[in-house]
């Protein structure tokens, strides 16, 4: 997640486990499903079978062959997926390596020129521009089967505006990775967390108990969240309503400066990604929230890994930001029926496990997250089971004009003690101000 997500981590990753929604100011209408050339009974590739389902019915278009643009880890996945559809519908299919964040940016140019790939896949905080653009069709045809089948966090998130677009395969949250030969079980609460930390602690040989990177708000939001703030009302889709000066934001606020004075006693400078990695590999940081993107560099220098939901807060669950990957249609594609048929069987039950089984992504799908290879990989079920108290962060364009000021904030709270209320307030109007001007 942390590559994925890179764009809105340069400043610093919904809520209620809901859809999100928003306008990023282009006026052109995303398609709707009745507008999609595939949602009609009527398509001439279709059957004309009336005792078959609308998915049922869909047919690829005579000479079809299709592209899709992933990411290259996926290639090994990709291309056995491609070799199953194509003898099972006659349809080839190719793929070219595009990272999943620059997705959307090609598409907005390489898409109404033809040049595009017909299936695409980027992070879901990427959706509203995606679909404000008209740039990607809905998901009409298995809206149905995808809303039963997959996670709900999974399903909101890949839903703008009220409407499905994605065709969700994979979830990432952060979760507490921890050595276990420094400490053999996770704690359950920040305030073991603290009573930990008060016999490990030794800030002048760099050992410490814990650590996230302070000064990226995707991780810091948790600590807001958790004690009642929010970055953005009904759902994340109200650019008007900003929770983030609430009582409860304040509450957590002041519970990172306790967390500064008791468990961690360094600038939000002196923490990142490389600093931390190095502490955990060398045996001096017992705690670290990441995600499973860091698993690999962990295990492979040697660490016995544990994997365990975020402590909790005052008795509150700790509510982290989570994104989901999903295939989503190109609207300029030759091939529509072809692409939807070919974007619901990358992403189906069978598809997902044997992801998971090749590349231990975590499943969207309900049943796959079930499925006694899934469940029994501690790794693999700690982060669902975070993933389930998570929120999606949200699509709107509004959020560009957050994470400056959010951060800035955050970084007086920790490294200056500055009044929490204050530092917040501040911050707030600062967003205001952004989305008042259209800076995002």
């Amino acid at each position: 997640m942390k590559k994925w997500l890179g764009i809105a981590l340069a400043s610093v990753m919904v809520f209620a486990l809901a859809a999100c929604g928003g306008n990023n100011g282009n006026n052109q209408a995303s398609p709707s499903a009745s507008s999609s050339p595939s949602a009609s009974s009527e398509s001439p590739s279709a059957s004309s079978d009336p005792n078959k389902s609308g998915a049922e019915k869909l047919q690829p278009e005579p000479g079809a062959s299709l592209v899709i643009w992933e990411d290259e880890n996926q290639r090994a996945f990709v291309e056995t997926i491609a070799k199953e559809f194509e003898e099972k519908y006659g349809v080839p299919v190719k793929m070219e390596k595009v990272a999943p964040p620059e997705q959307v940016t090609k598409l907005t140019t390489d898409g109404p020129a033809g040049l595009a790939a017909d299936v695409v896949v980027f992070p879901s905080d990427q959706i509203g521009r995606a679909a404000t653009a008209g740039l990607i069709l809905p998901n009409d045809v298995y809206e149905e089967e995808t809303k039963n089948s997959s996670l709900e966090n999974a399903v909101n998130a890949v839903t703008f505006d009220g409407v499905l677009y994605g065709y969700p395969y994979t979830v990432e949250t952060y979760a507490l990775i921890y050595n276990k030969k420094l400490i053999p079980e996770a704690p359950k609460s920040f305030e073991e967390v603290i009573e930990f930390a008060k016999t490990f602690n030794d800030p002048k040989n760099n050992k410490y108990a814990m650590m996230w990177e302070l000064q990226q708000f995707y991780y810091d939001f948790g600590f807001l969240a958790t004690t009642g703030g929010y970055m953005f009302g009904d759902n994340g889709t109200n650019k008007d309503d900003i929770g983030l000066n609430n009582e409860g934001a304040v509450k957590g606020g002041q519970f990172l400066q306790r967390l500064h004075k008791e468990l961690l006693p360094v600038k939000t400078g002196d923490v990142n990604y490389d600093i931390k990695k190095g502490l955990f590999t060398g045996g001096t940081l017992a705690m670290d929230i990441n995600g499973p993107w860091a698993l690999t560099d962990y295990r492979n220098a040697g660490i016995d890994i544990g994997v365990a939901p975020l402590p909790t807060i005052d008795g509150n669950k700790f509510v982290s930001f989570s994104g989901v990957k999903a295939y989503y249609v190109n609207a300029n594609t030759k091939y529509p029926n072809a692409s939807k048929l070919f974007a619901h069987y990358i992403s189906s039950k069978e598809a997902q496990l044997k992801n998971f089984e090749m590349n231990g992504i975590l499943p969207a799908n309900k049943e796959v997250a079930e499925d006694p290879k899934v469940k029994s990989d501690e790794v693999t079920i700690a982060f669902l089971e975070q993933f389930a108290n998570s929120v999606p962060m949200p699509a709107i364009p509004e959020m560009g004009s957050v994470w400056n000021p959010i951060t800035a904030a955050i970084t007086e709270i920790w490294d200056e003690g500055k009044d929490v209320k204050a530092s917040l307030d501040k911050a707030v109007n600062q967003i205001k101000e952004g989305i008042a001007s259209g800076q995002q």
